[in-house]
């Protein structure tokens, strides 16, 4: 018999920690996209650590710009970059106000609206391939760049939210070197830090990063 997910909200005190606590601990945990057509819920399979200053592969590793403004805190609100000019990304933010670091949101399940994700990715050839990829994540919940911000944490209403879920006991977490992440930020022997739920069939394939081409 498989237990009922705890629909209780995650508070603000669970993304207030270190991140390579925050990411591991967020598999298996409930996104809850409202959408005017209805809610849509994913549970969280892969995700990424990306530590600020301390990391090469983040976005804020430079310092603070209008881009990453959101990643700074505080904790508990979404991060959504634009990339490659056609696809959104989504990332939690965590760790103490005023220093920058998130959680990227790579894969999870539909396991609630899937009917309405279907019509936003309609090249998916089955439901586990819906949210099989950050990308496809964020198409999948219709998520773009007007939700970068949007707390998390917030009473009902919100348009994102992150519930308890059924958190992934820790020995069925893996992790390894995050995907197509260019330089030192890819080095998996120093930044493992991507993780997953363990033979989940939502989870997207690792890939080393490549040059992208110019375009003649």
């Amino acid at each position: 018999m498989i237990a009922t997910p705890d629909r209780t909200p995650l508070s603000r005190a669970f993304f207030d920690r270190p991140v390579l606590e925050v990411a591991p601990d967020l598999l298996g945990r409930l996104l809850v996209r409202t959408t005017p057509d209805g809610p849509i819920t994913l549970r969280l399979t892969e995700v990424e650590a990306y530590d600020g200053p301390n990391d090469p592969g983040s976005h804020a590793y430079r310092g603070r710009t209008p881009r990453n403004e959101v990643m700074f805190g505080p904790p508990g609100h979404v991060y959504v970059y634009f990339t490659y000019g056609m696809w959104h990304c989504m990332n939690l933010v965590c760790g103490p106000d005023g220093r920058a670091s998130a959680v990227l949101l790579r894969a999870g399940e539909v396991i609630e609206g899937a009917e309405l994700a279907r019509k936003r990715r309609l090249s998916a050839r089955n439901d586990k391939e819906l949210a099989k990829g950050p990308a496809r994540l964020a198409t999948a919940l219709d998520v773009d760049r007007a939700l970068d911000g949007t707390d998390a944490c917030a009473p009902e209403g919100s348009p994102l939210r992150l519930l308890t879920g059924t958190p992934i006991p820790s020995d069925q977490v893996s992790n390894g070197p995050r995907t197509g992440v260019a330089g030192e930020g890819g080095n998996g022997d120093v930044h493992p830090w991507r993780f997953w739920a363990a033979d989940d069939p939502t989870v997207s394939p690792y890939r080393a990063h490549a040059p992208r081409r110019s375009r003649s």
